[in-house]
């Protein structure tokens, strides 16, 4: 079978294989209970502390305000829920281009609980309109939760989050940020962060899938999202994901000792297929702001529609190459993209959206594009 070409890494990643050496033990001979108060069930207990400490030191944050999720969108919900039921806001802010993790939940907290909602002007560049948000805080008389992503995951574009934190701070407002693009692919100092909430997941850095990190500050107190339990010290009931979290501390510390190395390579790969698709193909256009403020691992490009390219992802597939559509959270369904659609209202292209690895190689690019000759 022909080799697969995999570039679709923003929406998952392979497992690093010292991440597989390092969660074999809790998958085969240390199964026991970390709620299980004999020595089998503390040393996994041991191993699930001993991974909070080293993601809160990685993140320059305190054990106590790591908490261990089902991922990203358990992280996203369990925040922006607390912070209406119970942190007291009653006014939402945020963007139409947010993951649907994050706009699926105010949506519903608006439509069912009454919360007001507000979202934050687009700029046509993908960035969110600061000025905009300055004006919508100043004028806002309620306790507001702002939930901006830090990086978006279709486009690439990438808020400062000191900016808005610090806006956030000045009018008094709590501030939740979907960091699952960014948290193992840019170091982090949460001390020196201001930020109510952040979130991440294992497997967009090389970990596992299924386990994500909530941080709370520590001056923030909410009440469990899930209840029937103490673990998570009284903040996320059920039996720990314990190779999980175990992958995910070692993936996160793999991510933090490698990322000048890999950063600076990933980088390279999508500056190189950005000047290898204006060479060979007219009329595309890149998302966003992919030379700016940007994610380096991924790459938005929107070809003219005509007959041939409207296949494309169906024939990139056909030859065992794997890229998106634009959220691989959407990709099944025939809406197209809620992000595409905001920053290009009336376009009539067709965005693919390539994201790269450590694993991928130049000759891997040389060969999309030379099938891409062949598509379009």
């Amino acid at each position: 079978m022909k080799e697969r070409i995999y570039f679709d890494n923003a929406a998952t990643t392979a497992l690093d294989a010292e991440v597989l050496e390092a969660m074999m033990p809790y998958l085969t001979n240390n199964f026991g209970n970390p709620s299980s108060i004999y020595s089998y069930g503390r040393e996994s207990r041991m191993a699930i502390e001993n991974s909070r400490k080293s993601v809160a030191k990685i993140l320059n944050a305190h054990p106590s305000e790591i908490f261990f999720t089902s991922g990203g969108t358990e992280s996203s919900n369990t925040a922006i829920c607390a912070a209406i039921r119970d942190l007291g806001c009653t006014h939402i802010i945020s963007s139409p281009i947010e993951h649907h993790a994050t706009l699926h939940t105010v949506e519903y907290l608006h439509k069912k609980d009454g919360v007001k909602l507000t979202f934050v002007k687009i700029l046509p560049n993908g960035h969110i309109d600061i000025e905009h948000l300055k004006q919508i805080l100043q004028n806002c008389n309620e306790k507001c939760l702002v939930t901006l992503m830090h990086a978006n995951n279709e486009i690439g574009n990438m808020i400062d989050i000191h900016t808005v934190g610090n806006l956030c701070k000045e009018h008094g407002a709590i501030f939740h940020s979907d960091t699952v693009q960014t948290v193992g692919h840019f170091p982090f100092d949460l001390r020196n962060t201001p930020v109510d909430f952040i979130t991440g997941a294992g497997h967009k850095f090389h970990g596992p899938k299924g386990v994500g990190i909530l941080y709370i500050n520590e001056n923030v107190k909410i009440n469990p999202f899930i209840n029937g339990g103490a673990q998570e010290r009284n903040m996320r009931a059920g039996t720990e994901n314990l190779y999980g979290i175990v992958g995910f501390g070692k993936a996160l510390e793999l991510a933090t000792l490698n990322y000048e190395k890999d950063s600076t390579y990933i980088k390279s790969l999508k500056l190189y297929m950005m000047e290898q698709l204006q060479q060979h193909f007219k009329g595309i256009s890149f998302n966003g702001d992919p030379q700016g403020q940007s994610l380096y691992t991924l790459l938005s490009v929107s070809f003219p529609k005509t007959e041939k390219s409207e296949m494309l992802l169906f024939n990139l597939d056909i030859h065992h190459i794997c890229a998106s559509g634009g959220s691989a959270c959407t990709s099944g369904a025939d809406a197209g993209s809620h992000v595409i659609r905001n920053i290009k209202p009336n376009s009539n292209e067709v965005t693919v959206r390539f994201s790269f690895s450590k694993y991928n190689t130049i000759q891997e690019i040389d060969t999309v594009i030379e099938q891409l000759k062949t598509i379009i």
